[in-house]
Order: structure tokens, then C-alpha cells, then sequence
């Protein structure tokens, strides 16, 4: 009789630990502080076992995070079944027949987190109550992961659709050089502040939902080429450009914003994930080109900028930007297209 109310008692605290962990990780962002970190563990395993069968040049391919998020249910799931067991298991003998053995206990469960209740023993008295607690778990979780899907597939599209704009502009991998000099071409110029603006909103909707939910971070659609990293430097860089080269006191606010809000972005998601961070090797004589090129579109240009200020502004958000690129396996932006 004491054995059977451990039983039940340890299933009790399985269960809510599993329930817990799928709570903080679908509904509440950046909630995920409890024991069992399941997504997190799986990711980390996963990810180690992918770079070591692919390589760190081939990176992480598309197919990555969504087994990762699949992995993570079947987990969920499986833990489930395995508390509700040792709960029927230690009221076994309130079913008709009785359960001969925990194998029989943990088919019942998740025959009734399933909600498809194919076994032969019928519950009665107090076993009733767990198999529709069963039932109930099983339901709302599998209504979680549909929620859930729908929630990243969501925050993928919005994020896509800056990165598929930019790389119109940019080129792919994007470089900021070559999106200023094309709205030079186009006679655009007067759109650069909402550029700039709508690159702050991306930045602070991407930082919003990747930090909210991690394994976003790890989603590639094949549309965005160089991926979210290289978006990001390049968004960055342009900011940068009108900051300290462009005389212009319509970019300078806007792209001060954008350089706040998307450092932050980066700084972030590298800690987030526990990535180190890279080298980046800016070279003088690329920033002098610049000044040429940026010059020669037509923009008025700050008289004596400090290039060596400006090297050390870029190297400090490309060294999280590089960082991220490298771990996911993706091609950083340029800085000379």
C-alpha cells in the first residue's frame, strides 16, 4: 500500500513537471526556468550530433529546428505517459481486470492521453479520475502544439519578409554599401529614414519572438539565401554609414535607433544561446572605399570622420553577428559588395 502511494506521488510530480515545462515554453515567453528544459536539452544534443555528422562548413540545415520542436513533443509526451503509468500502476488494482505489470500501466496511459482508450482494463473507483486526467493532459498539450506551430510558422513569415526585401536591395549575402548605392540610382534617397525605421521595427520583432521562443532562432527558410545574421550585420552597417559618414540630420536619429535596437538584437540572441563571440578583421582600406563609393552616389559626406571610431564600432556588433552566423552555419553579411 505504501509502495503504490509513491507510485502515484512520483507520477503526480512527473506529470506536473512535464505539464510546467510545456507551459513555460508554448504560452509564457521566455518563461522556461523549471527543472526538466526539455526543448533546450534537445536542441543542445541534437545540435552537437548535427555538426558532428555534418560538418561545421555544411551548418544546419533546414530540417534542424523543426525536428528539434517535434523531438521535443514526442518528449513531452513520452514523460507523460510514463507519470500516468506509475499513477495507474500504483492504483492498479482499481481496474477490471487488474494491470499485471507497468509495461500494461503505461499502455493504458497513453492509450488515454491519445484519447483513443484501446486497452482492456476498465477503470473504476479513484482510477477513473486519473485516466481523465490522462486525457485531459494528453488534449491540451497536442492543442498546445498546434497553437504553438502556428505561432513560429508566424514569427518565421515575419521575419522572412524584411530579410527577402533587403536581399532585393542588398544582394545575398546583403551588404549596406550596395543598398545605399542603389537608392542613390533609383533617386530614393528620401526613403532612407523609413528604411532605416522599418529596420529598427524588424530588429525589435525579431529579438521580441527569437528571445521569447529560442529554437526560432534556428528556423531557415530557403527564400532568405544568407539567413537572419547576415540581414541583421547588414541592416547594421547601413546604420552605421549614416551615422558616421552621411551628413544628413534626417538619417541620424532614425539610424541611431536602428544601431541601439540592433546591436541589442545581437548581443542577445548570442548570450541566449551561448555562443562566443568572433573576431570580425574590419580593415581601414575598406571603410576608406567606402567613403569613395558613398561619396561618389552623391551623398553629402562628414568632413574627417574618424575611421579608427568607426572600425571599432563595427567590429564590437559584428563580433555577436559573425558569432551567430558561424553557429548556424550561414554566410555573414559583406561589407564591400
Amino acid at each position: 500500500m505504501a509502495l503504490d502511494i509513491v507510485l502515484i506521488l512520483l507520477g503526480v510530480a512527473l506529470a506536473w513537471l512535464t505539464l510546467r515545462d510545456v507551459f513555460d515554453t508554448v504560452v509564457v515567453p521566455a518563461g522556461n526556468r523549471g527543472l526538466l528544459q526539455v526543448t533546450r536539452r534537445v536542441g543542445g544534443s541534437l545540435l552537437v550530433l548535427w555538426k558532428a555528422v555534418r560538418g561545421k562548413r555544411r551548418g544546419i540545415s533546414f530540417s534542424f529546428a523543426p525536428l528539434v520542436l517535434v523531438s521535443s513533443f514526442l518528449v513531452w509526451m513520452s514523460l507523460l505517459s510514463i507519470a500516468f503509468g506509475l499513477m495507474i500502476y500504483g492504483a492498479r488494482s482499481h481496474f477490471a481486470p487488474p494491470m499485471k505489470g507497468f509495461g500494461d500501466s503505461v499502455y493504458q496511459a497513453g492509450g488515454a492521453l491519445l484519447t483513443i482508450g484501446l486497452s482492456p482494463h476498465f477503470p473504476v473507483g479513484a482510477a477513473r479520475w486519473i485516466i481523465v486526467a490522462a486525457g485531459f493532459c494528453g488534449l491540451a498539450v497536442m492543442t498546445m502544439a498546434v497553437t504553438y506551430l502556428l505561432e513560429v510558422q508566424s514569427s518565421i513569415s515575419r521575419r522572412d519578409i524584411g530579410i527577402i526585401k533587403l536581399n532585393t536591395s542588398a544582394g545575398s549575402p546583403p551588404a549596406g554599401i550596395a543598398l545605399l548605392e542603389r537608392f542613390a540610382r533609383l533617386r530614393h534617397k528620401a526613403a532612407l529614414p523609413d528604411l532605416l525605421e522599418e529596420g529598427r521595427n524588424w530588429s525589435a520583432t525579431v529579438r521580441q519572438s527569437h528571445a521569447a521562443h529560442p529554437s526560432l532562432i534556428y528556423f531557415q527558410s530557403i527564400a532568405t539565401g544568407a539567413g537572419w545574421p547576415a540581414a541583421l550585420g547588414a541592416i547594421l552597417d547601413v546604420a552605421l554609414f549614416c551615422r558616421e559618414l552621411i551628413d544628413d540630420d534626417s538619417l541620424y536619429g532614425p539610424a541611431v535607433l536602428l544601431g541601439e535596437d540592433g546591436s541589442r538584437m545581437a548581443l542577445e540572441l548570442a548570450v541566449l544561446i551561448g555562443v562566443d563571440r568572433a573576431d570580425p578583421k574590419t580593415e581601414r582600406r575598406e571603410l576608406e572605399v567606402i567613403v569613395e563609393r558613398l561619396a561618389a552616389s552623391g551623398y553629402a559626406m562628414r568632413p574627417k570622420p574618424d575611421l579608427n571610431a568607426i572600425l571599432r564600432q563595427r567590429n564590437e556588433y559584428m563580433s555577436c553577428v559573425d558569432a551567430l552566423a558561424e553557429h548556424l552555419g550561414k554566410p555573414s553579411n559583406r561589407l564591400l559588395s
